[in-house]
């Protein structure tokens, strides 16, 4: 699937189940970033032009397919937590380029992405913030964006019992994390079909 399909399967996804006040202003923020052209990471996953809206959209129909309960689960907060829980990274990425031998042995520049975080507030904390700026999240999704990451946020290493309580606390909080790691490790290559 082409980059463009994936900015207009998430927009449609987004319009269509994102009725709050504000979620308008936020998608017009959105479409004048780089979100839609960024990579989801530099090497881990998904590590190619377009990577993270295909990312987000993985998440949204993982958590859809395999966690959301019909009459427990809202379908608005489950949208805004799987496809933004990771806008913190527009305007994160950069490309550089270095020298690479190509297979008929002569020397190349090749483009690679590089993190250049203009503003260093965290990863999960970032997206709430973000997201905040345009509307409100319920306790619950915040909770959920925050922590998306699980055991891998930086702010866990050395044992933190904020990440058990928020998980013991906010179901959605598990659903969210449990569908990024699926996403991530299951669903998505390091590097694009160009590789």
């Amino acid at each position: 699937m082409k980059k463009e399909q994936y900015k207009e399967q998430f927009v449609q996804a987004f319009q269509t189940n994102v009725t709050r006040r504000g979620a308008d202003r936020l998608l017009e923020w959105l479409l004048s970033t780089d979100f839609f052209d960024a990579p989801a990471s530099t090497r881990f996953h998904a590590a190619y032009a377009g990577g993270l809206v295909e990312h987000s959209l993985n998440v949204y129909r993982t958590f859809l397919q395999k966690h959301f309960v019909e009459g427990e689960d809202d379908l608005e907060s489950v949208t805004l937590c799987t496809l933004l829980h990771d806008i913190c990274k527009a305007g994160f990425y950069e490309t550089s380029y270095r020298n690479r031998k190509n297979e008929a042995g002569v020397w190349e520049k090749v483009p690679y992405y590089t993190v250049k975080d203009k503003f260093p507030y965290g990863h999960g904390e970032k997206s709430v913030f973000l997201i905040e700026r345009f509307l409100r999240l319920k306790n619950e999704e915040a909770v959920a964006i925050r922590w998306h990451m699980g055991g891998f946020d930086e702010s866990v290493k050395g044992g933190s019992f904020a990440l058990a309580n928020a998980f013991e606390s906010y179901p959605l909080a598990v659903k969210l994390h449990l569908s990024d790691l699926e996403a991530t490790y299951l669903c998505e290559t390091r590097f694009g079909e160009e590789e």
